[in-house]
């Protein structure tokens, strides 16, 4: 595969791979055990390569769309693929990607035994690493747990800085409620978190949608986030 710029504009790179524009380091709650990734990742000297891993829905993708985000409020280029989603793009959507500033990739063992996207990443790993370009690859198991066939690329997954980014506790996760509420606005009492989080799938992606139901709800009937409203709008 072509890896040179020539072939693939920033522009044409970040084209039809849409980013969510809430994906922001400011509404990530960081917990203790997971401060050291977040500050590596944020810090003003950008380390070349990041392979950061987690189970479950522990934000990961959030991680790795704040970052873009962040790289391109600073008017810089950056493209987000995530590879859960694939089958919308081809693997030629990283030719050229060493032109760009950040390239992160997400769900990395989708690819896992794909010769043709396997290919295509490890020809994008080697022209990156020539240029400055800093990659994120994230994936739900540890890089030497990956199924990847070919051996060259297996390896350079483990060449970076590694990170396990660590599931919240239920605590920690009324605190992540609690952080997105106030940014929204909304007052979301202890009481409320807790009888939420009782019923509720604990993924912390499931609790940013119920937020999302609760606000709606609330914005509608101008009313505070409370337990009888809790109820009436999700059915519990």
């Amino acid at each position: 595969m072509p890896s040179s710029a020539s072939h693939s504009s920033p522009d044409q790179l970040t084209l039809g791979v849409g980013l969510d524009d809430d994906a922001q380091f400011k509404n990530f709650f960081v917990s203790e055990v997971n401060q050291p990734l977040v500050s590596a990742l944020t810090a003003g000297e950008e380390e070349p390569f990041f392979y950061i891993w987690g189970n479950g829905s522990a934000g990961l993708s959030h991680l790795l769309q704040a970052s873009c985000n962040k790289t391109t409020a600073e008017g810089r280029a950056a493209i987000y693929v995530p590879l859960v989603d694939r089958s919308q793009f081809a693997p030629q959507i990283l030719e050229g990607a060493e032109s760009l500033s950040l390239v992160c990739i997400d769900d990395i063992e989708n690819i896992a035994g794909d010769v043709e996207w396997e290919a295509a990443l490890f020809t994008a790993f080697n022209a990156i690493r020539q240029t400055g370009t800093q990659l994120i690859v994230a994936g739900h198991m540890a890089a030497a747990q990956l199924k990847i066939q070919l051996p060259d690329l297996h390896s350079r997954l483990q060449s970076g800085l590694l990170f396990q980014l660590s599931e919240l506790s239920d605590e920690d996760k009324l605190l992540a409620l609690q952080l997105r509420a106030r940014q929204r606005g909304l007052d979301l009492p202890d009481a409320v978190g807790e009888f939420i989080l009782l019923r509720a799938d604990r993924n912390l992606s499931a609790l940013m949608q119920i937020l999302d139901e609760l606000d709606h709800s609330s914005m509608q009937q101008q009313r505070k986030l409370t337990v009888p409203l809790v109820k009436s709008t999700l059915g519990w």
